[in-house]
């Protein structure tokens, strides 16, 4: 069986994205050109003190993301939208794509093709561990990681902790009620340049 983690960067208040999210800034008011660019500075400003990150999401073979991350159109797929990532996104494998609204199957080049699931993440991962059969499922963070939590999915949380602040946005698990939620201690702690990389395992109650 596949191993499923979630992984992304966030802030160190705790937030993947900020307000006031628009094509223009998918990453809303990040306090720079609104495409992330301070909070991903670690993974292009040393790519050397980092490969065990990229190595971990370089190991997933088949992906999952909601709709949001996938890109800012809403309803019916009434103008043509491939992603934010251009011709050749980095997946390089099958990405699966929860939605409401059917669409056909869209390959792009390097190997990526994005699949729009309307029956739920639980359709969604049973394909993805199909694809993935031994290795890794990787599955955005936000509402697909919490629902992934609630519904026993998830594996590991992978998060790479960098010391900005947007004070306010889109939070890593999205919204959650108050109190713990099901992570076990961290097995993983590496500290590099601007960035802490951690994983938590998942707890099977």
């Amino acid at each position: 069986m596949s191993k499923v983690i979630s992984n992304l960067t966030i802030t160190a208040d705790g937030f993947a994205a900020g307000h006031d999210q628009t094509e223009d800034r998918p990453f809303g008011a990040d306090g720079g050109d609104g495409w992330g660019d301070r909070l991903h500075a670690w993974a292009f400003d040393d790519r050397e003190g980092n490969e065990e990150e990229a190595a971990l999401l370089a190991a997933a073979d088949a992906f999952i993301m909601g709709r949001n991350m996938f890109g800012p159109v809403r309803g019916e797929w009434d103008r043509e939208w491939n992603g934010w990532w251009g011709d050749d996104p980095p997946y390089h494998g099958p990405v699966f794509v929860l939605t409401h609204h059917p669409r056909v199957p869209q390959p792009m080049e390097g190997g990526t093709t994005f699949h729009f699931v309307t029956d739920g993440i639980e359709a969604a991962m049973a394909r993805a561990h199909e694809i993935a059969g031994e290795r890794t499922v990787a599955v955005a963070a936000g509402t697909i990681a919490r629902q992934c939590l609630e519904l026993g999915l998830l594996d590991e949380v992978a998060i790479d902790l960098v010391p900005v602040v947007f004070g306010g946005g889109r939070p890593f698990f999205g919204e959650l009620s108050p109190g713990d939620i099901p992570l076990g201690d961290p097995t993983t702690c590496i500290p590099s340049e601007r960035v802490i990389h951690l994983v938590y395992p998942v707890r099977r109650t």
